[in-house]
């Protein structure tokens, strides 16, 4: 069992390593929350940590702290998939998932008494909900996440689901002493199945073209009222083969006069997921800014150069002005730094004041 337990050491370390990335690359409060949750579950096991070098936490003392441990994964778990859900939770949200972190308190307080001492599944049963809830919602919230449903990237929310079912059960059949080691291996593989998918979110991206040819087109950010004044300035900026646009148009006027190695991501809440091969279209909430940031960093990380943003209107009303501005800037930096171009579409008549001096402080104007 000695590989059993160094196998559930890697993959928790590797979750966390894989976090930590995602938190630095795209500066998600989202993935920065599941970062913290991953980094408690790898510092969380006493035999995979402690007897390793000869300590052992005192008795009394290492029910309690595995349980506020437990608790305390399942609330960042929570908070984490709401933020990557949604950019801007409500405090209702927010009130709601503390709420869960104050009753786990209170159960532990309450069923660590005298009382309760001896009886493991109801000490164990408030925490264990908590982390149980929490890695099945982050688990469904991943598997939203995906756009494209590959089985690589799959095993991440599926293992997640899978590992808060199995936990869920805890305060039953960690008092079967003959099933111990068999949920033990059971965990492992669902977070082994986890680290497989984690990584795959990193080094398995769905863009597979990377076109080098040279362009026409200028790098900078610029700024234009209309479609048709970008196409005066920029002459036929549809056919570049490294073009990402980011729209509300009707796709399926788009697809038939953009280049076939085009990226689109069309901003809708009618459906989501991959609607065309060539060129490459993809329907994707307003509300998952987080994960479209990511998307077009990917994009323009393997050579496309040239982003096109005519949603960024709609972008507003869903996310609120302040959301919209920092992917715009977050989108503007990754474009930039990679000598790209950025097209930005606005109807200035539905921005206020403040917020078009904003913009025309960051883009060159037609």
């Amino acid at each position: 069992m000695v590989w059993v337990y160094a196998l559930n050491l890697i993959s928790r370390w590797i979750l966390f390593g894989v976090a930590a990335y995602k938190t630095y690359k795209e500066r998600s409060k989202g993935w920065m929350l599941l970062m913290v949750a991953f980094l408690l579950s790898a510092i969380s096991p006493e035999q995979l940590l402690l007897e390793p070098l000869g300590l052992k936490l005192v008795l009394e003392v290492a029910f309690v702290l595995d349980m506020v441990n437990t608790a305390l994964q399942g609330i960042f778990l929570l908070l984490a998939a709401r933020y990557l859900e949604t950019p801007n939770p409500s405090m209702r949200d927010s009130i709601v998932i503390l709420g869960f972190g104050i009753f786990s308190y209170l159960w532990l307080v309450v069923t660590n008494t005298t009382h309760f001492y001896p009886d493991l599944t109801i000490r164990a049963l408030g925490p264990f909900l908590v982390y149980a809830l929490g890695y099945v919602y982050a688990g469904i919230v991943f598997y939203r996440y995906i756009i494209v449903k590959k089985f690589g990237q799959l095993l991440f929310p599926v293992g997640m689901m899978l590992l808060g079912l199995l936990n869920a059960t805890y305060p039953v059949t960690a008092t079967w002493k003959w099933f111990v080691p068999y949920g033990f291996f059971l965990g492992t593989m669902f977070r082994i199945m986890m680290a497989i998918g984690a990584l795959s979110f990193m080094f398995y991206p769905f863009f597979h073209i990377e076109p080098e040819v040279e362009r026409d087109i200028p790098p900078g950010a610029f700024l234009y009222p209309t479609r048709e004044s970008v196409t005066r300035e920029f002459g036929d900026w549809e056919l570049e083969p490294g073009l990402v646009m980011i729209t509300r148009k009707d796709v399926n006027k788009l697809k038939q006069r953009i280049n076939p190695e085009a990226i689109v991501f069309w901003i809708t809440r009618a459906k989501e997921g991959k609607l065309h091969d060539s060129p490459t279209i993809y329907a994707i909430s307003p509300t998952k800014i987080d994960i479209l940031t990511d998307l077009i960093a990917r994009a323009v990380e393997r050579g496309y150069r040239v982003v096109y943003i005519d949603a960024f209107e709609y972008l507003i009303l869903e996310n609120g002005f302040d959301n919209a501005i920092k992917f715009l800037l977050n989108v503007k930096d990754r474009v930039l730094a990679n000598k790209g171009t950025l097209i930005l579409v606005v109807n200035s008549s539905a921005l206020e004041t403040f917020q078009k001096k904003i913009l025309e402080r960051e883009f060159s104007r037609e």
